[in-house]
């Protein structure tokens, strides 16, 4: 990729403080915009600023930014349609109204199973169902950051009803094996939920080629805005009695929308797959889509892998999780360091204006499984497609500063 053409789309990277350059490696929690996204949302509230379904022309191309930005989504996720991509707040939001929903459709006795390593997004919904009588069940988290499949195996049954998962850690970088949860599932007919917020920023999706019946991901995780996405396979949502207005639509994908959406956000959101997209090329919008992950996921991995084995060089340095021998992982490494909490790190980066985060980022599970929680967690630093080799190459200099 042309790292100098992506950054220049990109006004915060021009940014300095204290005449020095912002290095952003806080990508996990939210990348930074690109001018056609901030362009989008503006553009919007400049000419088509209307509440939707109206009679007059605003009103009308506000259904048209709607529809536009799920036909996109559907593209970007490999979907049937438009009407399977629905919007909410965030994540968390779209989660927990999709558990409500599945509490009044499953029975005392029927299971769910979710995992240690997963962000509390796709944890604290599920565990509500036990108020319903339904069990929740956890797959054990290794040592090596990566769940235990046999673990899995035995604890998927006749009435495990979903199983929810992460596609990636945010915290570690794993990419879980959800290929065996789609065969697993099928085995005893139960639905499979995916949470791809971490993994949508690095791999192209095909929530066909996959089989899951929901996938939920954010697209301010892929250069765009704060709004929330759910992938619902045609039927499914149709069925649930989601939590809803008499005068909301009763049918995918309006069912589990609530209120009057962020409409300028949603052309942001269009915007952020336009971009992606144009890194990539082909003769549609999805093959420029799989072909600009080929090229992010490559560049992305060169630099990850780049880092972790220069970390691995530093004294009192500890790595947590997989390292880079499979590209099917995300570039997002996580580490301690003897002597210094993760916070301290992450302060004396700062001074520097490299973002990195510390803390457990809501996989808080996970950070608690490998014993790392009384610690103060990891310092996480993620790669985008925006940073560079001579960014990361700072950061090291700065981290074997800090650790003496």
């Amino acid at each position: 990729m042309d790292s100098a053409a992506i950054r220049n789309q990109f006004p915060s990277l021009q940014r300095k403080y204290n005449n020095l350059p912002m290095i952003y490696l806080d990508g996990p929690g939210g990348t930074q915009v690109p001018s056609s996204v901030i362009e989008a949302i503006s553009n919007y509230y400049k000419t088509s600023n209307a509440n939707s379904h109206g009679a007059f022309v605003s009103a009308h191309e506000t259904d048209s930014v709607i529809w536009s930005m799920r036909e996109n989504m559907a593209a970007f996720l490999g979907a049937e349609g438009p009407e399977t991509i629905s919007i909410g707040q965030n994540m968390t939001t779209l989660n927990f109204s999709l558990a409500r929903a599945l509490s009044k459709v499953f029975k005392p006795g029927d299971e769910v199973l979710i995992t240690q390593l997963d962000h509390e997004a796709n944890r604290g919904p599920w565990l509500t169902l036990r108020d319903a009588g339904i069990k929740v069940r956890e797959v054990v988290l290794k040592k090596d950051g990566t769940l235990d499949y046999d673990d899995f195996k035995n604890k998927i049954n006749e009435n495990t009803r979903l199983v929810a998962m992460g596609m990636s850690s945010n915290a570690l970088g794993t990419v879980n094996n959800f290929k065996l949860a789609r065969a697993l599932t099928y085995q005893y007919n139960a639905w499979l939920l995916l949470d791809a917020v971490h993994y949508a920023p690095h791999f192209a999706i095909d929530v066909q080629e996959i089989g899951c019946d929901f996938l939920l991901c954010s697209a301010y995780k892929f250069y765009g805005p704060h709004v929330g996405l759910l992938y619902s396979k045609p039927g499914i949502l149709d069925r649930l009695p989601t939590d809803r207005l008499r005068t909301a639509g009763q049918i995918a994908p309006d069912s589990i929308e609530t209120g009057t959406l962020n409409h300028a956000a949603i052309a942001g959101v269009k915007a952020a797959v336009d971009f992606i997209a144009s890194l990539g090329s082909g003769d549609n919008l999805r093959s420029q889509i799989i072909s600009a992950f080929d090229l992010i996921a490559t560049h992305e991995h060169g630099l990850a892998s780049y880092l972790h084995k220069e970390l691995k060089g530093i004294s009192g340095i500890t790595l947590v999780g997989q390292d880079f021998s499979s590209k099917q992982r995300t570039p997002t490494q996580s580490f301690t360091l003897d002597g210094k909490t993760p916070l301290q790190v992450c302060e004396h980066l700062a001074k520097k204006n490299i973002c990195a985060w510390d803390g457990h980022f809501y996989a808080i599970r996970a950070i608690e499984a490998l014993g790392l929680l009384e610690k103060g967690g990891v310092t996480r630093i993620g790669i985008s497609a925006y940073n560079t080799k001579e960014e990361i190459a700072l950061t090291l200099e700065e981290i074997k500063k800090v650790a003496g």
